[in-house]
């Protein structure tokens, strides 16, 4: 009975303390006071991004699939829409497609960066309802590849530019506008980038490139609309898992065919996932929003140090993006063998994407999946990659500042860090600073962000200006 009762009072001390961690669970000021909005040419905004959208500057792994005419064809054309900036500061032209702008400020000493690119992805014209290199407007939307993944930023940087430039302002401090082509193949452009800055002795204090956006329904019991800043990006690995064989007539199979074995190791590394990794960002993005979610999810965000394994678990089964929060995932996409029926293969590839997260770098993942297929004849050959990137400072006066603008721009916004999934030009960035910040300044929608890389992507005109008008914001704190 004694012990009975000891249990019995554990649970309820237990239980008090759980409470009273999440009734304190405290949640930081947000920004509500109402701004000056901000005048700018509409008109030309709309139609330049029109013309923007009719450059098909598609990129590609095959250099003999790409149209460069296309890519020549949108430098000319922003430098006929934005004279002051070209006539001012003339781009420098850097690697394959790069473009640096050099915007002088007052002083030198804590230079800043905004950076976009200007490539997409190609379009299967089939999919799409609308054509999507015509800049068709209908309903006060915009279609167009690329219309959200970035030539939106791309062109809201330099509308903001011209038109502060054109008024006589001059940024405190020296600002960059660094711009790729290649961005989607994983190009090397933007690396050369910075490899010039960093030769010049120039390490930036601020760095935006695209990245997460303002969204609603992101965070488990959260109503508020959120602004997602990625302080840090997860890895990237494209993989080739390849086995050799003898090949032959399929007529008299060995026990175990080529593909066969591949699909065993397929099945070895679906079944042991990597294991859960509770990074800083997204602590801290636990750490922000927690504190406005319902109180059943608070109570779990609250008291982290008792339900991470009941967390891990939830997020395990319900995959997707709260899955890849808090593992390194392992995505098998291709697989390749004969071209006949009664042909077996001499040589059988699996082809699979990775995400790496934390301290799952690429030698200790290859060495990882080496040993679950634990197979001599089966090897793994990297195309590509690259490792997790650092993350971002968030204690510091630039990352105040953004969340300000955000606020000027969104009011009543959630701002939060947050882990980006996907990979971006950015991470060439971390080499020179611990300040780059992965924000798309815009609004958008579940099924707005399903449309980047998919089809019928497209822009409302409300969001483009907004997003010019941010950049405005921006740049008179920069």
């Amino acid at each position: 009975m004694f012990t009975l009762w000891i249990i019995l009072i554990l649970i309820v001390v237990l239980l008090v303390v759980l409470i009273a961690r999440a009734t304190a669970f405290k949640k930081s000021l947000v920004a509500s006071t109402s701004y000056q909005d901000i005048v700018v040419p509409e008109d030309k905004i709309i139609q330049d991004m029109v013309d923007v959208i009719r450059c098909k500057t598609v990129s590609n792994r095959n250099e003999t699939l790409v149209d460069r005419a296309e890519f020549e064809k949108l430098q000319i054309l922003i430098q006929e829409r934005f004279p002051t900036l070209h006539q001012n500061c003339p781009p420098e032209h850097l690697g394959k497609t790069g473009l640096l702008f050099t915007w002088k400020g007052r002083s030198s000493k804590a230079p800043k960066v905004l950076m976009a690119h200007y490539d997409v992805v190609p379009v299967d014209p089939n999919l799409w309802s609308k054509p999507a290199f015509e800049g068709i407007i209908e309903n006060n939307v915009l279609w167009g590849r690329g219309t959200l993944d970035t030539k939106g930023t791309f062109l809201s940087i330099l509308e903001a530019v011209e038109q502060k430039m054109t008024e006589g302002f001059v940024p405190e401090n020296d600002l960059y506008l660094s711009f790729s082509g290649e961005e989607e193949i994983d190009g090397n452009t933007c690396a050369v980038i910075v490899a010039e800055l960093e030769k010049r002795g120039i390490k930036p204090t601020f760095v935006l490139d695209e990245g997460g956006a303002v969204v609603e329904d992101v965070f488990p019991g959260v109503e508020s609309d959120c602004a997602l800043i990625g302080i840090g990006e997860k890895g990237s690995l494209n993989i080739d898992i390849e086995i050799d064989g003898q090949g032959g007539h399929a007529s008299g199979p060995p026990k175990h065919t080529g593909i066969g074995q591949l699909a065993q190791a397929a099945v070895s590394i679906e079944d042991h996932p990597f294991k859960t990794q509770f990074t800083p960002p997204v602590l801290k993005m636990f750490e922000t929003l927690g504190p406005y979610s319902a109180f059943s999810y608070r109570l779990i965000f609250a008291n982290l140090w008792l339900f991470k394994p009941l967390l891990a678990h939830l997020f395990r089964s319900s995959g997707g993006e709260m899955n890849a929060m808090i593992a390194t995932t392992c995505a098998l996409t291709r697989m390749s063998g004969s071209k006949a029926y009664n042909v077996l293969p001499p040589s059988a590839t699996l082809g699979a994407n990775l995400r790496l997260l934390g301290n799952d770098t690429i030698d200790r993942s290859i060495s990882r999946l080496n040993h679950l297929i634990n197979h001599s004849d089966i090897k793994i050959k990297v195309i590509n990659g690259m490792n997790p990137s650092i993350y971002s400072d968030t204690d510091c006066t630039e990352y105040a500042l953004l969340k300000e603008v955000i606020h000027e721009t969104w009011p009543n916004t959630l701002v939060s860090p947050y882990l980006m999934m996907a990979c971006s030009d950015s991470r060439h960035y971390c080499r020179i600073t611990d300040r780059v910040y992965r924000f798309s300044a815009m609004k958008l929608s579940k099924e707005e962000r399903e449309m980047i890389h998919g089809n019928d992507e497209r822009i409302p005109l409300e969001t483009l200006i907004k997003t010019v008008k941010f950049y405005i914001r921006l740049i008179e704190r920069l």
